[in-house]
């Protein structure tokens, strides 16, 4: 979407020169890992005219998260200027939770785990919108 030749996340290129994902603030002073996580449940507030707000059909969700990388907040306007759209953020920190592409049919990607609470009985929401955007319903 920036056309940034090189762009990558620093868990995988630790030497880009465009870093759109990177290691979260407050984990690169920490040397020993275990249990230092952006663990559990984390609120996200999703702007109504999004496909995520469609699936889950309120603004203010809680997610599952484990991981110690995020998107680059230095990139949000960049992105947004050019078509992908930060739609879900974290009100405390901050940090972008969902994006997508308007323009596409169905371009939904999310910084947290929405498998951890699918079932085969009880589908994630955002799975059943990207089945039914497959579909074309």
């Amino acid at each position: 979407m920036l056309k940034l030749e090189g762009a990558h996340s620093t868990e995988i290129d630790h030497k880009t020169k465009y870093p759109v994902i990177d290691l979260m603030e407050e984990q690169k002073s920490i040397i020993d890992k275990g249990g230092t996580m952006r663990l559990g449940g984390y609120k996200c507030i999703i702007e109504k005219k999004s496909k995520a707000y469609k699936a889950y059909g309120k603004s203010e969700i809680v997610e599952r998260h484990r991981h110690r990388y995020e998107f680059n907040n230095k990139y949000y306007e960049d992105y947004r200027k050019n078509g992908m759209i930060p739609v879900g953020v974290n009100p405390d920190s901050k940090l972008v939770e969902i994006m997508e592409i308007p323009s596409h049919k169905w371009f939904v990607g999310v910084q947290f785990h929405p498998e951890y609470s699918s079932t085969v009985l009880s589908p994630h929401p955002l799975f059943v919108q990207f089945v039914r955007a497959c579909i074309g319903k």
